[in-house]
């Protein structure tokens, strides 16, 4: 392991977990020594020859280090797991023909990409359980062996992802959609909340929480992130661009004179419903097909121990819990706890729970967890 940030941590403790033995490096002695110490694996040795590398460095860098990391194992596999591919794989042909390094060492490079993260980072956040049931997309390209690719598909399912192979143009164009463009668009709506007033800010519910959760994310690595991915995400915010263009023509027409604003309120439907399309494509529940969710909505008391209470109770009325959002109530010491469980369950429940005392407020079935506010 070549890199001991939040994901190179989190493949050794996924590989160490299943039985197999980790070397760690890291251009810091110190993270690497951390990475060790939460059990990722152990520190690498002169006589270590690995069969297979796993390169977790920074998107600026990572070519570099797996041409480096090629030319040092000249029997090892090398993959890289930067969220782009097209970039890096262009470095590695770059770097590789300067070091004139032979085909047969670009034969034994295939990227990688495990769509999992966390707005935390470094090795501290780490976790042995991220890529459990998350897409890790292998992105050979022409000259890959299927002897490299078969070594990285065994790496991701013994870190408990489900395998997806992409050529790495389509994985790009796949990613800026559903990963980097929705950075920079939560990003954007985070940063609007600067300037409000304590009073303001105090009003946000959960879906500004939905909207703005990865807005928490480190600006130096998303930076480079869209940068080696440019062009996709350039292409998808464009798109948005021109339907926000549409939005906001259609709300200023409203707001200068409702009576006349023939057509804008159809504009504002279909965006919305656009956007219930869309969001209904998102996979379910282990990557089964969208589920419609029962939702009960519990009000509960702000004190230790009163939401573990609540689920195990929801547990001894045999009932499968689903998902599960907790919201707090401004200016009360009381939360909202949504439970979102299959829809035939929301009656029985209920009842059970109002039996014991819940204050049960109210219950409904959605497509989602979505909401207003």
């Amino acid at each position: 392991m070549v890199g001991t940030g939040l994901i190179g941590t989190s493949i050794g403790l996924a590989l160490v977990r299943a039985g197999q033995d980790v070397t760690l490096a890291d251009p810091s002695p110190t993270a690497a020594a951390l990475a060790r110490d939460l059990g990722a694996g152990r520190l690498a040795e002169p006589d270590d020859v690995p069969d297979l590398v796993v390169v977790a460095a920074p998107p600026d860098v990572a070519a570099a280090v797996v041409v480096e990391q090629l030319a040092a194992w000249p029997q090892a596999v090398v993959t890289d797991v930067s969220s782009v591919k097209s970039a890096i794989l262009a470095g590695v042909v770059r770097a590789a023909a300067a070091r004139q390094l032979p085909p047969a060492a670009l034969a034994r490079y295939v990227g990688g990409h495990p769509m999992a993260g966390r707005e935390r980072s470094g090795a501290v956040a780490a976790r042995d359980d991220l890529f459990e049931g998350r897409p890790w997309v292998i992105c050979a390209h022409q000259g890959t062996t299927p002897a490299a690719v078969e070594a990285v598909t065994w790496l991701a399912r013994r870190a408990g992802a489900a395998v997806v192979e992409m050529p790495p143009e389509q994985h790009d164009v796949a990613v800026a959609s559903v990963s980097h463009a929705p950075q920079v668009a939560a990003s954007l709506v985070a940063a609007r909340l600067r300037d409000l007033s304590v009073d303001a800010v105090g009003l946000a519910g959960q879906g500004i929480r939905d909207v703005t959760r990865i807005a928490d994310s480190d600006p130096a690595l998303w930076t480079q992130i869209l940068a080696g991915n440019a062009g996709a995400v350039a292409d998808v915010l464009q798109a948005l661009q021109e339907d926000l263009a549409g939005v906001l023509e259609a709300l200023r027409d409203l707001s200068v004179d409702p009576e006349v604003a023939h057509g804008a309120r159809a504009v504002l439907a279909r965006c919305v419903a656009a956007g219930q399309v869309g969001r209904a494509r998102i996979p379910g529940k282990h990557g089964a097909a969208p589920t419609q969710y029962g939702v009960v909505t519990v009000v509960v008391r702000d004190e230790p121990g009163t939401v573990a209470r609540l689920l195990a109770d929801v547990g001894a009325a045999g009932v499968n819990m689903e998902d599960l959002r907790i919201e707090h109530q401004l200016g009360r010491k009381r939360g909202v706890v949504e439970v979102f469980v299959i829809p035939s369950a929301v009656q029985p429940l209920s009842e059970v729970l109002r039996g014991l005392g819940w204050a049960v407020h109210e219950s409904s079935v959605q497509g989602g967890a979505a909401g207003a506010g």
